[in-house]
């Protein structure tokens, strides 16, 4: 996400700096464009980051200060009456906040540090109006400070990826009984929120060997996931294929992305499976996903975050996979409309 907005930022008005807390797992590194400075804090967390930061802002002085990730972006707050003054700082927001809380240690002094600092920003980014609604109603962030942007999809950029020949390992053989198999995609890191626990207990439930799960990622869940696939019986429908820093020919030649997820912030996988032509099946999870999917023909919500749920979707995947390319469903994230409502909100303007 930063990536794309460093790269379609207006150089005309805007000298760009990106410091990353910590750079030895910078996967997207090369992709900084190369007029854009980059500072490695080389720090293991925020916390130790925060005098480097600190000292970073007073040496540079910059107009604008934009921050992303949830405990970041609180940390800025929390001292920003320590750092210079005639600065705009500017968050952006990556989760529906109320949905993320409950999962750390001691959710109570969280939920008193985002009602008591968030406010110190002069803007806060939220990505759907999801989370927006509850930082407004949950923790007190005024409403004239909060903006909703979604996030752009880049088509030049995924179209262009797309077209890379890649082997993907995705199957095109037809199954055991002469009919064709059925591809499922999934991608993210192999965390709780991610739901892919869910995902594999609704393959097992679907009951059909036509099935097979690709899932993109890496994480700590990864030996347990595995299990439960051996352990559910499906472990032979189920490719764990890890990280692939180009995803997009695996999402082009699945039958259906399927996003499994808890909670979300604003899920950029889906427009970037709907920009590869390919159907989503989702959870109803909190934080963008309704409005990305509602109304979209061809995608299909489950009725509810359970494997359930998604069992009930997937086993109504019959049909094959349409050809539209979802332009209407795209249309309002495309990168011009999105680089165009951040560069006002950094700078300021109504």
């Amino acid at each position: 996400m930063i990536i794309t907005l460093l790269r379609h930022m207006d150089r005309s008005t805007f000298r760009l700096l990106l410091a990353v807390v910590d750079a030895r797992e910078a996967i997207f590194r090369r992709d900084v464009p190369e007029d854009v400075e980059f500072i490695d804090l080389k720090c293991f967390r925020v916390r130790y980051a925060l005098p480097k930061i600190s000292r970073l802002i007073w040496q540079r002085r910059p107009d604008v200060v934009f921050s992303t990730l949830g405990h970041l972006n609180l940390a800025l707050a929390m001292i920003r009456p320590f750092l210079p003054n005639g600065i705009r700082y500017v968050a952006r927001e990556t989760n529906v906040v109320s949905e993320v809380i409950p999962r750390y240690r001691r959710p109570s002094i969280w939920r008193w540090a985002y009602r008591r600092f968030y406010n110190r920003f002069d803007t806060v980014v939220c990505q759907s109006r999801d989370m927006r609604d509850d930082l407004v109603t949950n923790f007190s962030l005024p409403a004239g400070k909060s903006i909703v942007i979604h996030n752009p999809v880049d088509m030049e950029r995924i179209q262009g990826m797309v077209a890379q020949p890649l082997f993907t390992g995705i199957e095109r053989a037809e199954s055991d009984d002469g009919s064709r198999i059925i591809n499922l995609v999934a991608a993210g890191r192999l965390v709780p929120q991610k739901g892919f626990d869910l995902l594999i207990n609704a393959l097992a439930l679907c009951r059909n060997p036509r099935l097979r799960l690709t899932v993109l990622g890496e994480g700590p869940l990864c030996g347990e996931l595995k299990s439960l696939a051996l352990k559910k019986g499906v472990n032979s429908q189920v490719c764990f294929a890890g990280f692939q820093k180009n995803p997009y020919p695996f999402f082009a030649q699945a039958d259906a992305f399927v996003l499994s997820s808890r909670f979300e912030g604003f899920p950029n996988v889906v427009l970037e499976a709907l920009a590869c032509g390919t159907p989503v099946i989702a959870t109803p999870a909190p934080g963008g996903v309704r409005e990305i999917l509602e109304g979209v023909e061809g995608c299909v919500l489950a009725e509810s975050v359970t494997a359930e749920g998604l069992a009930k979707v997937i086993g109504n995947l019959n049909k094959a996979k349409p050809t539209t390319m979802f332009a209407d469903a795209i249309h309002p994230y495309v990168i011009q409309k999105i680089m165009g409502k951040y560069q006002l909100a950094l700078l300021g303007s109504p």
